[in-house]
């Protein structure tokens, strides 16, 4: 029999009588690398819808904010310029809607069609006197529909259409993006996109906000727009109109910013998955420990027989594989299914991105990390079980705890669960440890995402930017925070149970020992289970300030969100009291079995 399928034959053996312990760490890989798979292939999904709303509106290479008629035929008239639409007049306005006033910024447009930058009416018709045609994102915000009457300034105006446009980003990113006037700065993340007769639109104008004008520009070439910006600039965003010259935004900074919905899902994503790769890690340790724990015996017995050290750990690292290989294939899969759900770039464009291509080098990477977090979490145990002498194998002691006086005197004070929960835990210090850091990593999402919304409310409180609409951008923001923090509860929860179950494995001989001495069964699976929520709560503790640099870290210049401290004592208690519950049922399995058969199979 050959070296390899001997060690094929372990392994699978291995895995066959561990079922359990194999399908917890395929869950936990799996998560991980969904999670991976997800942020990497959201990478340029909004590509195709944007470039087909591009074609269906004939969008413009270059989109000019300008203050006179004068700049505007400078433009016009520049090299490299192949086609022209405008200028348009652009003026600000307040909207009204039942109940709701909402900043716009109203394009005067023509009502024949034209050949750069001509709306996609998707309900409803084109413009004309006495109508207004909305963007769509904006429109789906507001909740108005073709027909329905809003008022522009205190005048009535109904609805005539809703239309797509890929000459300027979408709701919320209009103003932002468009050179919108001194006075509406305050509200620039929450302004909408409005057609109007340029009539309509001149007449919007007051001293304080003059009419400005759009200008669409169609090059020569598309991919010398931004130089051709860059020339003629400065580039949008870049402030109000001034006299000093235009503003020039460019497709790709549409492009761009229609992508909003995409860039910040993948910005979650991506610190999120690498933390779901820590608790993977620790998942895997653990299993792996524990699954040494319950083998050391096996062995003693194998290298008694004449396997090698290397033998030894080549089957340990070769079932863990397997796993991940397994768990990499399904991740992948996972992933490439859920992209469809975060991928939609909003209704500002026509189509949806659909499923994404999987390439090489995405997969490469998941399959590359699913092994890594693998080896990583492997190779101690691994080392340790082939470098363990075969006398000491086959006696399978744990290690024992040092004893101090001082120790001594405390605990004798302590009941009686406590001190089977400490002692457990001096038995196996780095499954304490790896138990701290699961907790830790928890708890410093959990934390994070609490920061999140605790931003947003109070942003929302001290700026009114979205006047009662809702956000878009914050929606997806919460809605892959949820899905993440799900799959990293999940981990969590994995996390326990695995640690849970691999100390109740441990200390069989010790429970049946404590309980000849007259420890209780109820005192057992209570000390079993203190031996899980006492490094959990250093952990939780340590995650809180980690969670508040987590979320500081990826606002960036937005600073530091502190969430109330009523919020943050409940993480704390809420995840002690969750993984006692996770660790009670094999705590109690553990301290419920026959005492004598216990010490009869380690005594064999």
């Amino acid at each position: 029999m050959s070296r390899f399928v001997l060690i094929a034959r372990l392994a699978i053996r291995d895995l066959r009588h561990r079922r359990a312990q194999a399908v917890l760490l395929l869950l936990a890989i799996t998560a991980a690398t969904a999670t991976l798979t997800l942020g990497l292939a959201l990478n340029g999904v909004t590509s195709s819808p944007y470039f087909r709303t591009k074609a269906a509106t004939n969008g413009p290479d270059v989109t000019a904010f300008v203050s006179s008629t004068a700049q505007s035929a400078s433009l016009s008239g520049a090299s490299g310029v192949n086609a022209h639409s405008g200028p348009y007049p652009l003026a600000s306005a307040a909207l009204g809607f039942r109940g709701l006033t909402v900043p716009v910024q109203a394009e005067g447009r023509d009502e024949a069609p034209t050949a750069v930058d001509q709306p996609d009416v998707t309900a409803g018709t084109w413009v004309r006197p006495g109508s207004v045609v909305l963007e769509r994102t904006f429109a789906e915000a507001l909740g108005v529909t073709v027909g329905d009457r809003v008022t522009l300034n205190g005048r009535l105006f109904r609805v005539s259409g809703i239309a797509v446009t890929a000459a300027i980003p979408e709701y919320p990113g209009v103003c932002y993006y468009m050179t919108c006037h001194a006075d509406s700065q305050s509200e620039e993340s929450g302004m909408g996109l409005a057609w109007v007769t340029q009539a309509a639109a001149r007449s919007f104008a007051t001293a304080a906000s003059p009419v400005s004008y759009v200008l669409n520009l169609r090059l020569r070439g598309p991919a010398a727009a931004a130089a051709f910006a860059t020339a003629h600039g400065p580039v949008s965003p870049s402030g109000p109109v001034s006299s000093s010259g235009p503003a020039l935004l460019t497709w790709e900074q549409v492009q761009y910013a229609d992508n909003a919905l995409v860039s910040v899902a993948q910005q979650v994503l991506t610190p999120g998955a690498w933390l779901a790769m820590v608790l993977a890690v620790a998942s895997a340790a653990v299993l792996a420990g524990g699954r040494m724990a319950e083998q050391t015996r096996r062995v003693g017995q194998l290298k008694a027989a004449g396997a090698t050290p290397a033998l030894v750990a080549l089957v340990l690292l070769a079932e863990h594989l397997l796993v991940a290989l397994v768990a990499a294939a399904a991740g992948l899969g996972i992933g490439w299914l859920a992209t469809p759900l975060l991928s939609n770039a909003g209704a500002g464009l026509l189509g949806v991105p659909g499923a994404p291509a999987l390439t090489l080098g995405t997969v490469g990477l998941v399959v590359a990390v699913a092994a890594g977090v693998t080896l990583a979490a492997t190779l101690v145990p691994a080392f340790r079980a082939a470098h363990t002498s075969t006398v000491s194998a086959l006696e399978n002691t744990a290690r024992p705890p040092r004893r101090h006086a001082m120790l001594i005197a405390i605990s004798r004070r302590l009941p009686i669960s406590l001190q089977i929960g400490i002692r457990l835990i001096a038995r196996r210090p780095r499954r304490a440890a790896l138990a701290a850091a699961s907790t830790a990593t928890t708890v410093t999402a959990i934390v994070a995402v609490l920061a999140a919304h605790h931003a947003g409310d109070v942003s929302a409180g001290r700026f009114n930017w979205f006047a009662g609409l809702s956000d878009p951008v914050s929606g997806r923001v919460s809605q892959v925070m949820g899905v993440l923090t799900l799959v990293l509860v999940t981990l969590a929860a994995v996390n326990a149970v695995v640690t849970g179950w691999a100390t109740a494995l441990d200390a069989r001989q010790p429970s049946a020992v404590s309980r000849v001495l007259g420890g209780t069964p109820w005192q057992v699976s209570t000390g079993l289970s203190a031996a899980q929520v006492l490094p959990a709560l250093p952990g939780s503790l340590v995650g809180v300030p980690l969670g508040i640099a987590l979320f500081a870290l990826a606002n960036g210049a937005g600073g530091v969100s502190v969430p109330p401290g009523s919020w943050l004592v409940a993480v704390v208690l809420g995840t002690l009291a969750a993984v006692a519950a996770l660790t009670t049922v094999p705590a109690i399995l553990g301290a419920r079995q026959p005492v004598v058969l216990i010490l009869r199979s380690e005594s064999a």
